[in-house]
């Protein structure tokens, strides 16, 4: 997980670099001779510090290609580690148990835990970890970049962010409730099928194909009416992050257009910074995805750690 994570955020850092190419190409035309890479060079022609420039987009571009490709090896390789483990864990502790309990509980739900639940797990671990470290590294990063150029500019651009926290952690307690719902909606239709399909011949030989049918559309309704209050409250919030990101979109544009034309900011500088601001607020708009992807994982594992902590009655 270390050396995933590791590589999450030398992707991150890659990423990021191109943005200040950008600002670095529009000192190169303005300050000509006289640039930050000329001078870094000791090149004087633009011609020449446009193609260094070149070169060292192509290695950053290919070092955050070969970064990415390894960190979604590494976490799909650790996701599948897990889910296999897991699974083999909940398996055995089931055969452990005593024949009451299977008595008093269905093969569909069990079912449900030892498949569904654990596939919800390695979807968040395959996807939502690296995005998380992402958006954390991204902030650190960015802001960073901020603080160096102009302190001021730091403090509007990351003003949406506590709003931005604030906002992701109650829908999280929101969706919390929500999520379990779905995954126990999900227990009962899994429950049903598996009890159907295993009793074909029963069914048919009382004539009971309708009535199943029903009790299964009733089931499966159930489930996407669940499923349909969860995407609802969770749909709600890229919108409502989305104005927040605006604020500190126009202000950095606002203010440090002004600074700019007044000569106090550099207009390499500007060009980095209105970038950097879409960079550092943009993505965590895709924390409304990962905290649904987080909630589903979290429901799975309250039903799975709750399996696993029955306790066969004769040891």
């Amino acid at each position: 997980m270390v050396l995933a994570g590791a590589f999450s955020v030398l992707n991150k850092i890659f990423d990021i670099l191109p943005e200040l190419l950008i600002g670095v190409a529009v000192d190169v035309v303005v300050s000509k001779n006289q640039s930050l890479l000329g001078r870094t060079f000791n090149v004087d022609s633009r011609v020449d510090q446009i193609t260094i420039l070149a070169v060292i987009t192509v290695i950053i571009w290919v070092a955050e290609s070969i970064t990415d490709y390894v960190a979604h090896v590494l976490w799909r390789n650790l996701a599948q580690s897990v889910e296999h483990d897991m699974r083999m864990k909940a398996y055995r502790h089931v055969q452990e148990l005593e024949m009451a309990y299977f008595e008093d509980r269905t093969s569909g739900g069990l079912m449900s835990v030892l498949n569904d639940d654990v596939n919800q797990l390695e979807r968040f671990l395959d996807v939502g970890a690296h995005d998380l470290i992402l958006t954390a590294a991204n902030v650190v990063l960015v802001g960073a970049v901020f603080t160096v150029i102009s302190p001021i500019l730091t403090v509007l651009a990351f003003l949406p962010i506590p709003i931005i926290v604030i906002g992701s952690l109650g829908f999280q307690k929101r969706l919390e409730p929500l999520y379990d719902t779905v995954r126990a909606a999900a227990g009962r239709i899994a429950d049903t099928l598996t009890n159907n399909l295993g009793g074909v011949a029963t069914i048919k030989a009382f004539t009971a194909e309708e009535r199943e049918v029903d009790r299964v559309a009733q089931d499966s309704l159930a489930y996407a009416r669940a499923n349909a209050a969860a995407i609802r409250y969770s749909s709600a919030f890229v919108p409502l992050i989305r104005m927040a990101i605006l604020a500190g979109f126009t202000m950095t544009l606002v203010v440090g257009g002004r600074a700019a034309l007044r000569g106090d900011l550099a207009l390499g500088s500007f060009s980095v910074l209105v970038y950097m601001t879409q960079r550092l607020l943009w993505p965590l708009t895709r924390l409304g995805e990962t905290l649904d992807l987080y909630q589903r994982a979290m429901a799975s594992c309250r039903r799975i750690f709750g399996l696993l902590d029955v306790t066969p009655s004769i040891t």
